[in-house]
């Protein structure tokens, strides 16, 4: 592409790539010098040039210019990157119906229940905390919302392999970042606010004031809302949100509502009440929180055009979710369940399903608390297991370069009446979760979900998944019915 075409008055140089890591330059990109919290882009325009970079595009006066490249000056490089980004790649999302959600949990949920029922209707992509999912193409995930580069790109490689719409887990730090400024939303769905994320930015104020871009930006003609009636954030978000507002929920009334909702260990039933008009909805999905994440989904297909009744039927047959309320069943008699929990909201309302489900035999939880991460959450983790839970295994989490014992602690500072141990090795404390179980109890293994990687002090190291980990010490204890 001509450099003309993303800049006024630019010359008619030949573009052939965008870039903002000098590392990566490839001769004929664009190099972005993006201000960070670490290192400067400005700093490593000459290494940029040496690789071949045919412009850069900066913000600060650059005194020692290097030929053979051009020179841009822009106020902001983070929004000449996310504009050149969306015209490079041919505007993308406005080429598929784009749903955006958000939330401190539920969004890889919802984003993977859109995905299965929007299929039945047209191919449909995905990018999120799982995977990035496209017809055949299945890529391990990055961050949760990757860059804007990579994210144009995607998605314009989702449009050339045939896909119609496309589900967006959006991040805090995504929408604080700017990654998705260049997206052009169709939906926008806010799930829930609860604490978390405060390590990066700093009050709740802030963090709520990142998820709300999503709905202050929705600018697409025929844009709708899709607002939790019963969180505490939703007449802000109402407020501020520039599109048609749809509004799901159980304990006021709304545009689609949950009633006579009951939660059995295999499947949830409810009756979903929409103008007036009452629909029984059976799920393979459990526990309380998931009647929410379908309810916003259900709201959010149907205001874009699929038939009620199709979505509703598909609820039923919804596939279980890769470490989002996982049920292991190698043909074990107890209860074995993986999920992503992180937040304090998040591990209540797996320890409060398991301790429905567990009825009068035990819930044993494993689980840690991220190094150099939130430190004020795991004194709350702990009391929260402490509440619920019979036996509490500790166990690492992404430690990164703390110590786990250390983290261990101050997690049992919140643990006063319940039996707790820690063990280090999170495959070691698996383990002795599965073999401590007796018929009937109920196992959560919280915190890592099917992540294939773990953080040590060495950086990114793989991790088998919590998922894969709990399969494999159920066949090491005589159990391979899956």
């Amino acid at each position: 592409m001509r450099l003309s075409k993303l800049f006024k008055n630019a010359p008619t140089v030949n573009v052939t790539g965008l870039c903002f890591d000098s590392r990566k330059v490839q001769k004929g990109d664009l190099y972005f010098c993006l201000p960070g919290m670490t290192y400067d882009g400005h700093d490593f325009i000459a290494q940029a040039v040496e690789k071949g970079a045919i412009g850069i595009v900066h913000s600060k006066e650059i005194e020692n210019k290097l030929e053979g490249a051009v020179y841009i000056r822009v106020e902001d490089v983070v929004l000449a990157m996310n504009q050149c980004a969306r015209i490079f790649y041919a505007k993308p999302s406005d080429k598929m119906t784009m749903y955006g959600i958000t939330g401190t949990n539920g969004k890889s949920t919802c984003a993977n229940i859109i995905k299965y029922i929007r299929e039945l209707k047209e191919p449909c992509g995905y990018i999120g905390t799982i995977a990035i999912e496209y017809g055949k193409v299945r890529l391990a995930p990055d961050l949760t919302t990757p860059d804007a580069l990579f994210l144009q790109k995607k998605l314009s490689d989702m449009v050339r392999a045939g896909m119609k719409s496309c589900a967006l887990e959006v991040s805090s730090h995504g929408l604080a970042q700017h990654r998705v400024d260049a997206i052009r939303f169709d939906v926008a769905i806010f799930t829930n606010f609860t604490y978390d994320h405060l390590d990066f930015h700093g009050t709740m104020d802030s963090y709520f004031n990142a998820k709300s871009i999503l709905f202050k930006d929705l600018v697409k003609e025929n844009g709708v809302s899709v607002l939790n009636v019963d969180d505490d954030k939703f007449e802000d978000l109402k407020s501020l949100s520039k599109a048609r507002v749809v509004t799901y929920g159980m304990e006021k009334e709304c545009d689609y509502r949950a009633i006579n909702v009951r939660i059995d260990p295999e499947s949830t039933t409810f009756d979903l009440v929409y103008q007036e008009n009452i629909y029984h909805v059976k799920s393979s999905l459990v526990a309380m929180y998931n009647v929410y994440n379908l309810l916003a989904c259900i709201a959010a297909l149907h205001q874009t055009g699929m038939d009620l009744a199709i979505v509703l039927q598909a609820c039923a047959n919804i596939p279980q979710i890769e470490g989002r309320m996982e049920q292991i069943d190698c043909g074990q008699p107890f209860h074995v369940i993986v999920d992503f929990a992180h937040t304090p909201d998040g591990m209540e309302q797996m320890l409060r399903y398991g301790r429905h489900i567990a009825q009068n035999h035990r819930v044993i939880s494993v689980f840690g608390s991220a190094g150099k991460r939130d430190i004020a959450k795991r004194k709350v983790f702990g009391e929260l297991a402490d509440q619920y839970a019979d036996l509490i295994i500790l166990t690492e989490d992404d430690p990164r370069d703390e110590n786990p014992k250390d983290i261990a602690c101050q997690i049992k500072e919140g643990i006063q009446n319940t039996p707790s141990v820690f063990v280090e090795d999170r495959y070691e404390a698996i383990r002795q979760a599965i073999d401590n179980a007796s018929d009937g109890d109920v196992i959560l293994i919280l915190g890592k979900g099917d992540e294939p990687f773990m953080y040590h002090t060495e950086g990114r190291v793989p991790w088998t998944g919590d998922n894969n980990c709990a399969r494999e010490c159920l066949a090491q204890a005589g159990y391979t019915k899956e």
